[in-house]
C-alpha cells in the first residue's frame, strides 16, 4: 500500500472515484512536490481529472484533510507529550489571476494567509497537520479599517482546539506552542476558563504594567538565576549557525487580565551569555501555565520553545518544495483544496527526513514500497539487498540524488536534498512499472 493510500484510507467524499483521485493526486505530488501539477501527473488525462477535481464542490478541504486529522490523533497516542506549534504564513499570489484573493501586508499584494496547528512529539517527529485556517484578508475601506473576522481569534481558537484533544487523551499531555502574535491576554484568560486543559507556551511580546506595581520584563530580569541551557542555534534568516549558552530566570507573577480581575503565570527568561561580536544576543522571554521552580522545568520549556522552528522548516517545505505560491488555479477555492494535499505532503517529507534521523534502523518499508526504496540503490548504482534496508540508509540515498554529498562530516541530510530525490525516484518507479505492464 502507498503512503498517500494509507494516509487517506478513511477518505470519504461521497463518490469512490472522487477519493481515488485524491490518493492518486497525493501520490503524484508526494512524488514530484517541486512540479507544477501538469508535470507531476501522468499525461493530460490525468493532468485534467487533477484540475476537475480540484474544480469539484464535493471536494472541500476540510473533508479531504479529515482522515489525515485522524491519523494525526492515532500517532499522537503513542506520545506523553504532544507540541501543537501555531503559525501564520504569507501567501503571496502576485500575478496569478485568482477570484478572492485579498491584500497581503502591503495592500497593493495580492494573496492569501494560512494558519496551521502543526503537531510534532517532543523528540520533534512530525506528527500531522491538526488544524488549519486559509483566509484572503478584506481590503481596507474609507476609514482604513478593514472588514471580517478579527484576524486574533484565530490563535485564542487554536487553544480551543488543542484543549478539547487534551480532555479527549488525558494521557498525551497537549501542549499549545506559539511565537509573539499570540501573545494576547484574551488567549491567556481563555485557557484559565478551561482549567488550563492544554498547556501553553507563549514568547512574549509586550512589557505588561504589573497590577503589583514595576513592568513584566524588569521583574523578570531581576529573578535569580536558576541555571543555564546550551545549544545549537541554526543559521538562517541572515543568522550564522553557532553554539548558543543563556542563562535561565523564571518567576510567577499575577497579569491583569482585562476585566478587573488578575491572572497568574509563569515567565522564564532565556538570555544569551557572550554573544560573538557583531551578532544580536539571543533573549526568550516565555509566557507558561506550567510551574518552573527548577534548571530541569526551566530547561524542558525552552527546549520546546527551541522546536517551533519545525512549523518554519514545514513553511519553507511548502513554498520552496511544493512551490505552492507558483500555483495557477482560478478561484481561492480550488487553492484550498490544493493546499490541502500539499500540507500532507510536506508534512511527509519532514517526517522522512525526522525519522531517517531519530530511528535510523527503522525498517525502510514502513515509509516506502519496494519498488520506491530499490530505486534509491539502482539510481545510485548500487545493488539493492535482499532484505529491507533500513530507513536512515535509503533516505540517504535519496538525498545524494537530489545533490547530498554524503561525506564523511556532512551529518544528515536536510529537506531540500530529499524532496529533490524523491523526483529522482518517482520518474525512475513510474517508468519501471510502465515497463512491467507492457511485458
Amino acid at each position: 500500500m502507498s503512503w498517500a493510500k494509507e494516509e487517506f484510507k478513511t477518505l470519504d467524499l461521497g463518490d469512490a472515484r472522487l477519493d481515488a483521485r485524491a490518493v492518486l493526486l497525493a501520490e503524484r505530488l508526494g512524488s514530484k512536490p517541486t512540479e507544477s501539477i501538469p508535470n507531476a501527473c501522468s499525461g493530460w488525462a490525468e493532468t485534467q481529472g487533477a484540475y476537475r477535481f480540484l474544480s469539484n464542490t464535493k471536494t472541500e478541504w476540510q473533508a479531504l484533510l479529515q482522515p489525515h486529522w485522524a491519523s494525526s490523533i492515532e500517532r499522537m497516542r503513542a506520545h506523553e507529550v504532544v507540541l501543537n506549534i501555531q503559525d501564520t504564513t504569507e501567501l503571496d499570489f502576485n500575478g496569478r489571476q485568482a477570484k478572492g484573493l485579498g491584500p497581503l501586508s502591503y495592500e497593493a499584494q495580492r494573496g492569501m494567509y494560512l494558519h496551521p496547528t502543526y503537531a510534532i512529539s517532543a523528540c520533534r517527529e512530525p506528527l500531522g497537520v491538526l488544524d488549519a485556517w486559509m483566509w484572503a484578508r478584506e481590503p481596507k475601506v474609507a476609514n482604513g479599517k478593514r472588514g471580517g473576522i478579527k484576524e486574533s481569534e484565530r490563535w485564542i481558537e487554536g487553544y480551543e482546539r488543542v484543549a478539547e484533544r487534551a480532555q479527549e487523551m488525558p494521557q498525551v499531555r497537549q501542549v499549545y506552542v506559539a511565537d509573539r502574535e499570540a501573545d494576547i491576554v484574551a488567549l491567556l484568560v481563555r485557557a484559565k476558563e478551561l482549567s488550563h486543559a492544554a498547556d501553553y507556551l507563549i514568547r512574549c511580546q509586550h512589557d505588561r504594567a504589573l497590577p503589583q506595581g514595576g513592568k513584566l520584563w524588569e521583574r523578570l530580569a531581576q529573578a535569580p538565576v536558576l541555571g543555564q541551557v546550551a545549544f545549537e542555534l541554526p543559521g538562517g534568516r541572515g543568522r550564522v549557525a553557532r553554539r548558543v549558552t543563556q542563562c535561565l530566570r523564571a518567576e510567577s507573577v499575577e497579569l491583569a487580565d482585562g476585566a478587573g480581575g488578575t491572572l497568574r503565570v509563569t515567565c522564564v527568561m532565556a538570555q544569551e551569555i557572550d554573544p560573538p561580536e557583531g551578532a544580536k544576543p539571543v533573549v526568550w522571554r516565555l509566557l507558561s501555565n506550567r510551574v518552573v521552580d527548577t534548571l530541569e522545568q526551566a530547561v524542558q520549556l525552552v527546549d520546546w520553545y527551541r522546536a517551533r522552528w519545525e512549523i518554519e522548516l514545514f513553511f519553507l517545505i511548502l513554498k520552496e518544495g511544493c512551490r505552492i505560491e507558483a500555483l495557477q488555479l482560478g478561484e481561492v477555492a480550488r487553492i484550498e483544496t490544493a493546499l490541502a494535499l500539499y500540507m500532507v505532503v510536506a508534512w511527509r517529507i519532514t517526517r522522512l527526513m525526522r525519522l531517517g534521523r531519530s530511528v535510523p534502523q527503522l525498517p525502510a518499508d514502513l515509509l516506502f514500497d519496494v519498488d520506491e526504496w530499490q530505486a534509491a540503490y539502482v539510481l545510485n548504482k548500487k545493488k539493492p539487498p535482499k532484505v529491507t534496508p533500513p530507513l536512515n540508509t535509503v533516505v540517504r540515498l535519496i538525498a545524494q540524488l537530489g545533490g547530498f554529498l554524503a561525506r564523511k562530516g556532512d551529518g544528515e541530510p536536510g529537506a531540500k536534498t530529499l524532496w529533490l530525490g524523491l523526483r529522482d525516484i518517482a520518474v525512475f518507479v513510474q517508468g519501471l512499472r510502465f515497463a512491467r505492464q507492457a511485458l
